[in-house]
């Protein structure tokens, strides 16, 4: 049962990302929290996801250095959102760690975290950095 509701309560935070719905991602996941149900890289993923395509790059980036912190299992989803964050914000630096982050955690850099960690390098002037 309590695997089920996990299930439930991420299928809701993905309906949110869908929807651009932010505020109300990270309200469910409080809930998630007060019911003591497992907060997974699927959960993490799908909140940093609702908030960077709600523009909300910020808290993007917060809820990625709290799931670092967490020690939550990345992926390449959440450090790809995590990059597209970046992009909007301009922040040419920390795309550019994170993408580090991704090869030394062997994960796979694809072609939408490559192309959102070059975009904010370019956005930023920085563009021969992204040559690295």
């Amino acid at each position: 049962e309590v695997e089920s509701n996990a299930i439930a309560f991420n299928a809701l935070i993905s309906a949110c990302e869908k929807t651009s719905t932010w505020a109300k991602a990270c309200q469910l996941s409080h809930q998630m929290l007060q019911k003591s149900l497992e907060i997974s890289k699927i959960t993490c993923s799908a909140l940093i996801s609702a908030c960077e395509k709600s523009g909300e790059w910020e808290k993007a980036l917060e809820l990625f250095s709290a799931m670092v912190q967490s020690r939550v299992e990345l992926d390449m989803i959440s450090v790809s959102t995590a990059i597209s964050a970046c992009e909007h914000g301009g922040k040419w630096e920390t795309a550019l760690q994170l993408s580090s982050l991704m090869a030394e955690d062997q994960l796979e850099l694809d072609a939408i975290a490559l192309s959102a960690a070059i975009s904010t390098c370019e956005k930023a002037s920085q563009w021969e950095k992204a040559l690295r």
